[in-house]
């Protein structure tokens, strides 16, 4: 297995570009199960989720090809209705496949989803709204069993907020016959961005990005040519490696109005963040601790909780940290603790007391985001710090080493190291 070697203590200073969002492609790449025209895709990430989602479409039967700076998909036959195991253990993504089968061919054999390991993530919202939309289910050895003659529109309330439910359920919806109407349903920007390519394709979806997302069934769907938002998950990392190396950095082609958590929880550190309408510019200063707890969009994602406590362990300060979403997202502690972070863990809380610096040292991997945080906390570090099991990295970071490299760090890829 890969591993990253970093030399810490440079600050970072230049642009970067801003890739497409990991968790806007994959279910606009499930939609193009729809329709059995071509759809043109633009700004598509290369991740490791994005190419396991691919191989799965195809598996399906659709052909995908790459066009310059487009990623074509086109769907005009469903050979094989059936997501095993073997394809979905590394990615609990591929659920998305479950309501566009099912809509489109009438049945579906899903495998329940793997992925990071950071907690229950239970699919029982997904399959209770399809329930309620006239859909047959069982669960037998490991595998969701799904058949609907036609799906009928619904009225469905979620108990919790669910941004893969959500967005299941709206793909689905988007073929039923009638109307369904989604209650407390998530309101991130990935699912706003759903909609919007579902509707280029001919959907009448309306609502999305508030709690009561309302889809008029359609007869059918055609192919569409539609660009991928951009990802702000990646973005509020490079903001925090901005921040926590004290360097200068310009990210370029993101999307500010999508982040104004991540915004003001770094403002409050005491960086200095200059926003434009697709640029934001980050200027790290003296690194004040502050408290973060995440909570559903618009609040501080789970997805930057690991990155925003490597930068805390750096802080002048007490600071507690807070976790609602995922009960297993605090792996990272420990490996944080052997760069010399000083972090105690009381349930849902990790209470974090900022030291002058970190060290550099071996650390593992257990999570997409928690590779991040080794990442960021390797950049500030004194000396070497080794990062492995990196693949984690590679499912939803592109070409971060090299994004890194281009404006100063020193950080390198190792092949084939155990």
């Amino acid at each position: 297995m890969d591993k990253m070697l970093i030399q810490g203590g440079t600050p970072l200073e230049g642009e970067i570009r801003i890739s497409g969002a990991k968790n806007a492609a994959l279910p606009i790449l499930a939609a193009t199960l729809l329709s059995t025209t071509p759809h043109r895709l633009k700004n598509v990430p290369k991740l490791g989720d994005i190419t396991t989602i691919k191989r799965l479409l195809e598996k399906i039967g659709a052909t995908v090809s790459e066009e310059a700076d487009h990623c074509v998909i086109q769907v005009q036959a469903i050979g094989n209705n059936e997501a095993s195991y073997d394809w979905v253990k590394t990615m609990r993504a591929t659920i998305l496949v479950l309501g566009p089968l099912l809509a489109r061919c009438g049945e579906a054999h899903v495998s329940l989803p793997g992925g990071c390991a950071i907690g229950a993530r239970p699919i029982q919202l997904h399959l209770d709204g399809l329930e309620k939309m006239g859909a047959e289910i069982h669960i037998e050895h490991g595998m969701i069993h799904a058949k609907a003659a036609k799906l009928k529109g619904a009225p469905i309330y979620f108990e919790a907020p669910t941004v893969t439910g959500t967005e299941n359920l709206m793909m689905a919806a988007a073929l039923a016959e009638g109307t369904t109407i989604l209650e407390n349903a998530a309101c991130e920007p990935e699912i706003v961005d759903l909609a919007h390519f579902l509707n280029r394709c001919g959907a009448q979806i309306m609502g999305a990005g508030t709690d009561k997302i309302v889809i008029n069934g359609v007869s059918s769907l055609s192919g569409a040519d539609y660009e991928i938002m951009p990802d702000r998950i990646e973005a509020g990392t490079f903001m925090l490696a901005g921040a926590i190396t004290r360097g200068d950095l310009m990210l370029k082609r993101c999307n500010p109005a999508d982040m104004g958590s991540i915004i003001e929880k770094l403002q409050a550190t005491g960086s200095e963040v200059k926003i434009q309408k697709k640029s934001i510019r980050v200027i790290g200063k003296e690194i004040k601790a502050v408290d973060a707890k995440t909570l559903p969009y618009p609040g501080l994602p789970t997805d930057m909780q690991a990155q925003f406590m490597a930068l805390m362990s750096v802080s002048d300060g007490l600071s507690v940290i807070t976790e609602t979403i995922f009960e297993s997202r605090f792996n990272h502690c420990a490996e944080l603790r052997r760069m010399g972070a000083d972090i105690r863990l009381e349930g849902h809380h990790a209470v974090i007391k900022g030291v002058p610096h970190l060290s550099g040292a071996p650390v593992m991997a257990s999570d997409l985001r928690a590779s991040a945080c080794l990442i960021l906390a390797g950049l500030v570090a004194e000396g070497e710090t080794e990062v492995l099991r990196i693949y984690h990295l590679d499912r939803g970071y592109e070409a971060i080493e090299e994004k890194l490299s281009q404006v100063g760090a020193s950080i390198q890829r190792v092949k084939g190291s155990l």
